[in-house]
């Protein structure tokens, strides 16, 4: 499965943006090795790489919270906390032999609270930049 950041995903912010851009380059990247049932081991540098990109992304997104008073913030980032935590649980969940349809499952399912976060909190954020 293909993830891409279409317009309506846009905030307006082009930082933001291109970092999202790259997260679901990395999530598609994954999700392509699951979808060919490749180990663990061959899918370990997109794992790695997708989990250092979301902590870069979101530890950046909070800074730019914090710089411009972000009336949100706290919110914001339980939203990240979480988002961490359950990421790192369901990729450390894949066995060696490759992932199972309920590792898929959770991981499409986790994808899919990213993106409405994007669609809804990340958005209000962006307007909020631009306002200041």
């Amino acid at each position: 499965m293909k993830y891409e950041l279409t317009k309506e995903l846009e905030t307006g912010n082009a930082v933001i943006d291109r970092e999202h851009r790259e997260l679901f380059r990395a999530v598609s990247q994954l999700m392509d090795a699951c979808s060919k049932g490749q180990g663990r081991s061959s899918m370990e540098p997109a794992i790695q790489f997708l989990l250092g990109y979301v902590d870069k992304h979101f530890a950046h997104e909070e800074r730019l919270q914090q710089s411009s008073k972000y009336p949100g913030y706290a919110a914001h980032k339980a939203f990240h906390t979480g988002y961490r935590k359950t990421l790192g649980e369901i990729v450390a969940q894949i066995p060696s032999s490759g992932p199972t349809v309920t590792n898929l499952s959770q991981l499409n399912h986790h994808i899919a609270a990213l993106i409405n976060h994007i669609r809804m909190e990340d958005k209000k954020l962006s307007a909020f930049l631009n306002q200041t």
